[in-house]
């Protein structure tokens, strides 16, 4: 049987675990947060609304790509794009290139930064690799200049940060929202996370910080987390009402200590 990710690819390790899929969306949540299209994920209110649900949702897409054979994999890519062609039409507009693009890239790089602060430094192959399933992606959604290796990527993502990213009104209301459906507790946890996994300009535009409160139970995390001590993450981040969601992102269950 194909896959659309081979069997063995470090992206199903990456994306076969709930601590780095959660670090990947906290990541993204932050960048999003800045990112001059975020307007889009307005025009349907589902964001604001409910930013878990909205988190669980995505998810389960990518898991879909990462995880099906190749015709299981395209179809889900060909509902995300038929998703956005729909809310493209109600609106009128067309969504821009370049945010389809940002989001493809953060994806990569969430994925990469992610896993490298929760498990270990990625080789210069395993990163192309990421770029490369990504790529795919983009390519199968029809979006243009996509970056299919790592050193264009590389240059792609860091001019698209310093073009694309700027806080605005929407900046201010998402992070109302992260921290009313999660609590002051939870929320400064995310905030943490997140200082741990953004690139340097997007801290600097959320004044994130390093999250060294976290950065100092890595090592822990590591020693810990083959057996089955280290759900601090998952379930330190989101409400226990998500906890079975959360367990069941993980590919092969933690053994029980």
């Amino acid at each position: 049987m194909e896959y659309f990710v081979p069997q063995g690819s470090v992206v199903r390790t990456i994306w076969g675990k709930a601590d780095t899929i959660l670090f990947i969306f906290a990541g993204a949540a932050a960048e999003f947060a800045v990112n001059k299209a975020v307007d889009w994920l307005y025009f349907t209110g589902r964001l604001p609304a409910d930013p878990l649900a909205r988190l669980f949702s995505t998810v389960e897409y990518a898991r879909q790509i990462v995880f099906a054979e190749q015709t299981a994999a395209e179809r889900a890519i060909d509902t995300i794009a038929a998703i956005h062609a729909g809310v493209e039409a109600k609106r009128g507009q067309r969504i821009p290139a370049w945010a389809y693009r940002d989001v493809l890239f953060m994806l990569i790089d969430y994925s990469i930064r992610a896993f490298e602060t929760l498990e270990r430094p990625l080789t210069t192959a395993e990163k192309q690799e990421v770029v490369a399933v990504f790529g795919r992606v983009g390519q199968r959604m029809g979006i243009p200049e996509v970056p299919l290796a790592y050193g264009p990527w590389q240059t792609a993502r860091q001019q698209h940060m310093e073009h694309d990213l700027a806080p605005s009104r929407y900046t201010t209301d998402l992070y109302q929202q992260y921290r009313r459906h999660l609590g002051p507790v939870r929320y400064r946890l995310l905030l943490a996370a997140q200082g741990l996994v953004v690139p340097p300009l997007v801290s600097q535009l959320l004044r994130l910080g390093q999250g060294r409160g976290l950065r100092l139970l890595l090592p822990v995390y590591r020693r810990t987390q083959r057996l089955g001590l280290s759900q601090w993450a998952r379930e330190a981040l989101l409400p226990t009402a998500y906890k079975a969601q959360i367990q069941a992102l993980d590919v092969v269950p933690v053994v029980a200590a």
